[in-house]
């Protein structure tokens, strides 16, 4: 349930970065929460799980490889390296920073 509380505490305007979990492990945009948490209507009634609806914002100029993060000292705590099975995470401000000047995204 770590993911549904992490959708639970973004909020309209939150950035995020979008990640290819599977071919291409790399952090590749950024996307905006349009909309916060509401019940996830493809679940069963009743379900506890929760959707936001999220927009595109731009793409990453270099995608951010999860390899590039893993070797990045100042990202070592970073939550895609210790929970990388966790589909949605946390990012620092800091950790924010880094990854966007890492993939030369000035926005």
């Amino acid at each position: 349930h770590s993911a549904k509380l992490n959708l639970m505490k973004m909020k309209k305007g939150d950035r995020a970065f979008f990640y290819h979990s599977n071919v291409g492990k790399e952090i590749v945009g950024i996307a905006e929460v349009v909309r916060e948490a509401y019940p996830d209507p493809t679940a069963a009634a009743g379900s506890p799980w929760v959707v936001v609806d999220i927009k595109a914002v731009a793409p990453m100029p270099k995608p951010v490889t999860l390899e590039a993060v893993k070797v990045e000292p100042k990202l070592g705590e970073m939550a895609l390296i210790k929970l990388s099975r966790l589909s949605v995470q946390p990012v620092t401000d800091k950790e924010w920073d880094i990854v966007c000047r890492m993939g030369g995204y000035k926005g």
